[in-house]
């Protein structure tokens, strides 16, 4: 009989069957998420391009651009922010859910509340936030601190190795005169460090033996 969470470290163990099943499973999912960002898109062009953004988007300082902290995610500024979020978004999504669904989840809430109300508060009043850039760097984050947190050298072989990838993209976390968030992109990974502290796997202390056989037993 195995303990509470041993299905979760079988999965995190790289090579085993759990191991690999975990991460098809998770690529599954992250691919299905695409599609929706793709509809939601379409809709905003429908009904004219960017009425979405503004009705969904984080506006910083006010109260009726509170509510993008929640919907920004899912809204991007044109096409060319969409394809350039998807793919980051499918490999770092991948590889966070794979580490275990509950995790994950409570993981994408911190770090979309930390990195949109991050940006609510010290963002530009004159621009409307919107994108997944923030998700996509705090499960970058989240990786790379689990890497650490759990001394899981495939989360921070994985971390770098995307790093690495989209090393272009990494500058991003710093003030620029560019129409980007780096705010967004900076409390995003920070979110994700946090998550990787708060959410990390804690695995149970083996069992006490009732009885040492090199105990030596007298007679009394």
């Amino acid at each position: 009989m195995g303990y509470p969470g041993e299905r979760e470290d079988q999965a995190a163990r790289f090579g085993t069957e759990a191991f690999f099943a975990s991460i098809g499973r998770a690529f599954v999912a992250m691919c299905a998420v695409i599609p929706v960002l793709f509809l939601i898109e379409v809709i905003d062009v429908g009904i004219g391009a960017g009425r979405l953004d503004v009705a969904g988007g984080i506006i910083p300082h006010r109260l009726s651009g509170l509510d993008g902290v929640i919907f920004s995610p899912f809204l991007h500024a044109g096409w060319d922010h969409l394809y350039g979020n998807s793919i980051p978004l499918i490999l770092v999504g991948t590889f966070a859910l794979a580490g275990g669904v509950r995790r994950f989840l409570w993981s994408t809430l911190v770090i979309v509340l930390f990195s949109g109300f991050g940006v609510w508060l010290i963002g530009d009043p004159s621009s409307v936030v919107v994108g997944a850039s923030g998700v996509v760097f705090g499960y970058l984050g989240l990786l790379f601190a689990r890497g650490f947190v759990e001394r899981s050298w495939w989360n921070l072989g994985v971390a770098a190795f995307i790093g690495l990838l989209y090393w272009y993209q990494l500058y991003n976390v710093l003030p620029t005169d560019q129409p980007i968030s780096w705010q967004g992109h900076l409390l995003g990974l920070l979110g994700g460090v946090i998550s990787a502290i708060l959410f990390r796997r804690r695995r149970p202390r083996p069992a006490p033996a009732l009885f040492d056989p090199d105990t030596t037993l007298t007679d009394i």
